[in-house]
Parts: C-alpha cells; sequence; structure tokens
C-alpha cells in the first residue's frame, strides 16, 4: 500500500479516535463505578494505555505493515496468539462501531438511534472507501474541532457553580476504581489505529512512536480536566445518571450546549471513520493468512479493503439494532484489551530477541502492561465477558476445525 500519511495525519487519526467515546460516553458509567475517585480511575486507564502504546510503538517500527496486533503475534509469538489477537480487535472494534454509532443516534435523534447509527456507520465506510487521504484529513479537522470545545468546555464547567455532591455506593466486590479504569480504557483504546496504518505510514519506525506519543498526551490532558469538573459540577449521582454528561455540565455558562452536542457527533463520526479504516485493514490482514476468507484480501482501486470494510460495517449495523450499548461497550473493551495483552506479549519477546527499530520499550514495562490488561479484564461486567470470550472461543473452533480439514 501507498505510504502518505505523516505525522500530523497519524496523530490526528489517533486522536480522533479516542475523542469520540471518552469525551461523550463513558463518564456517566464511570462515575458509577468510581463515585469521587474518578480522576484516579482515568489516571489507571492512561496508564495501561502508556504501557501498552509504548509497546505498540516498538512493534509497529519492527514490523510495519497493516493489522496490528494480529500481525506482531503472529511475527513474536506464533499463528495462534497472532489469532487471538486479531478477532480480539476484530470484536472489540465491530462492537465500538456500534456503540458510537448508537452514540450519534442518540444525540441526534433519541426516538430511533439504531437508524441513526445505520447511516452514520454506511456513510463512514463510503468515505472510507474513497482512500486513506481523505480520511487522514477528514481527521485532522474533526480532532482540531473537537479538542477546541472541549477544552472551551471544561473551562466553562471549572467556573460553574459547584452541584450538592451524592455519595455513590461502589460494589468492593468490582473493585470500583477497576472497573471504571477498564471502561475508560475504552476511550483511550484508539491509539492502535496509527499501528493498523503501517503500510501507509511515511518512516514508520519514527512516525508511528511519535504519532501515538503525541496523541495519547493530548487525549489523556482532557480526559484528566473533564474528570476533574464534572463531578463538581453535576455531583456524582448526577453525573452517573446523565446520558451526555459534557452538555449537561455546561448548560447555564456562556458555552451552549448545542455546540458540545454539535462537537459530540463531529467527534462520534471522526472515531466511527477511523475504527472502520482499521476494522477493513486488520480483517485484510487476517484474510491474507487465511483466518478470515480470502476475498476480504482484495483492495479496490484506491488501494483501500473496500470489502473488509463494508462486511465490518454491516455487522456492526447489525449489532446496532440487536445490542445493547452497555454491553456493547463492555464487550469491546474486553476484546480489546486482550489484543492489547497480545501486543504486550510481542514487545516483551520481540525485545528480549533484540528485535527493535527505533523506538525501544523495556521488557518489564511490556509485562506489567500485560498484566494490567488481565485485571483490567476481569473487573468488566460479568454478562460482557461471558458474551466476548464465548464469542472468541466459537470463531476460534470455527477457525480450528478448518485448518484442520
Amino acid at each position: 500500500m501507498e505510504r502518505r500519511v505523516g505525522t500530523i495525519g497519524a496523530t490526528a487519526i489517533g486522536a480522533g479516535s479516542m475523542l469520540g467515546a471518552g469525551v461523550f460516553v463513558v463518564w456517566g458509567p464511570a462515575a458509577a463505578a468510581a463515585a469521587d475517585l474518578l480522576v484516579w480511575a482515568v489516571l489507571l486507564a492512561g496508564v495501561v494505555a502508556a504501557l501498552n502504546a509504548g509497546s505498540t510503538a516498538q512493534l509497529a517500527a519492527v514490523h510495519p505493515v497493516a493489522g496490528g496486533a494480529y500481525a506482531y503475534g503472529r511475527a513474536e509469538l506464533g499463528p495462534w496468539p497472532g489469532f487471538i489477537a486479531g478477532i480480539g480487535f476484530v470484536l472489540g472494534k465491530t462492537a465500538s462501531v456500534a456503540a458510537i454509532g448508537l452514540a450519534i443516534g442518540a444525540y441526534l435523534w433519541p426516538e430511533q438511534p439504531a437508524a441513526v447509527a445505520t447511516v452514520a456507520i454506511a456513510a463512514s465506510w463510503a468515505l472510507n472507501s474513497r482512500g486513506i487521504t481523505r480520511t487522514s484529513g477528514a481527521s485532522v479537522v474533526i480532532a482540531s474541532a473537537v479538542i477546541a470545545v472541549v477544552v472551551a468546555a471544561a473551562v466553562a464547567i471549572a467556573g460553574a457553580e459547584p452541584a450538592d455532591q451524592g455519595a455513590l455506593g461502589v460494589s468492593a466486590d468490582r473493585g470500583g476504581v477497576l472497573a471504571a479504569a477498564a471502561l475508560v480504557f475504552f476511550a483511550f483504546a484508539g491509539y492502535a489505529r496509527i499501528a493498523t496504518l503501517g503500510e501507509e505510514v511515511r518512516e514508520p519506525a519514527w512516525v508511528i512512536p511519535r504519532a501515538i506519543g503525541l496523541a495519547l498526551g493530548i487525549v489523556l490532558a482532557l480526559y484528566l480536566a473533564l474528570a476533574a469538573v464534572l463531578p463538581g459540577a453535576l455531583g456524582t449521582e448526577g453525573l452517573a445518571l446523565s446520558d451526555a454528561p459534557v452538555a449537561d455540565a455546561v448548560a447555564g455558562t456562556w458555552l451552549p450546549p448545542a455546540v458540545v452536542t454539535a462537537a459530540a457527533v463531529a467527534a462520534a463520526f471522526g472515531s466511527l471513520l477511523a475504527l472502520t479504516a482499521g476494522l477493513g485493514r486488520t480483517a485484510m490482514a487476517m484474510a491474507r493468512e487465511s483466518d478470515l476468507p480470502r476475498p476480504l484480501a482484495r483492495t479496490n482501486g484506491r488501494g483501500v479493503p473496500a470489502l473488509a470494510e463494508g462486511v465490518a460495517a454491516a455487522a456492526a449495523i447489525a449489532l446496532a439494532w440487536a445490542g445493547d450499548l452497555t454491553l456493547a461497550i463492555g464487550m469491546s473493551s474486553f476484546a480489546v484489551l486482550l489484543y492489547y495483552a497480545v501486543a504486550g506479549a510481542s514487545a516483551f519477546r520481540a525485545a528480549g530477541a533484540g528485535r527493535v527499530a527505533g523506538w525501544r520499550m523495556p521488557r518489564p514495562l511490556s509485562a506489567a502492561g500485560v498484566v494490567l490488561c488481565v485485571a483490567l479484564m476481569a473487573s468488566l461486567p460479568l454478562a460482557a465477558m461471558v458474551a466476548a470470550a464465548a464469542i472468541l472461543a466459537g470463531v476460534g473452533l470455527v477457525r480450528g476445525l478448518a485448518r484442520r480439514r
């Protein structure tokens, strides 16, 4: 594939992928779990994201190909770990696409969120099929606008009258901070989108690590700012019960809630653009190795795996009509954390074997990232864990039988 994406475009794609869900979706459920420890949950999620970002950056420099941790797992650990990472990514991001589509529907047409999600997901596929240059350019514009609105919202909320603080009970057996961090991690996961562009980034050994670090730093600063001011504006109970916490928090300030709503829709659509492209490229890489049907490896006249993207978009639309937003977020977090656990293990193996080009992640930090991924996976709601694990096991069984034949 042609290498056309530079540092600015790659950073914008990563930041745009994270900002769509993180700013406008996860605060309510995270506050319900962590109560007044929300900032600590965000910090923990940020640490896990940073550790895995370092491992991902190292691997992307050594293996500058499409597929992300699927390709890294196959190269460093073997076919089955790579397959697990690839299916985890495909499942997790398909659930993310469905969840973000439903979020757009909740803002624009609350009575028919699935219908709006269908239109938004189909539109993101149509734009992606036109080529990576257009996707990169759209991400730069969307990410810049959303960052400006979120900064303005944080300033406006910080100057608002504090709300009465309610005390939420945190379930001791679920581990409030861990559960909240697992949910907030859903909002950080977009930086992997940069790694899936391995075949399309100029000078990947240097551009990919730099872009991942920049995108993660920008988003972490924004998340910490919102985690600090939102509970004060709405109260912990009010924040936990809000479907649109940032818009609710700016109500009565100098910033109109309509501006936040517009930014939420733009951010969510920007995430759809990046997620759909990442899904297609991972599915393409898996199809090249016959882990998915071979026709999904085809690219169109613009060098885009449009068929793979279209199949992923269709699956997300089906989930948007049949699924639940909370379950989709939990399943996405479980599957994506599994994906990053494989990435961390691959980086640990690659560094031990001396396979390093440019950025080098210390092996103890890669190991710590794997352990934290597993801990966050175990803190998610049981229904989400069971559903995601059942799908992963079913797909693995089908692959095993097909390989044996």
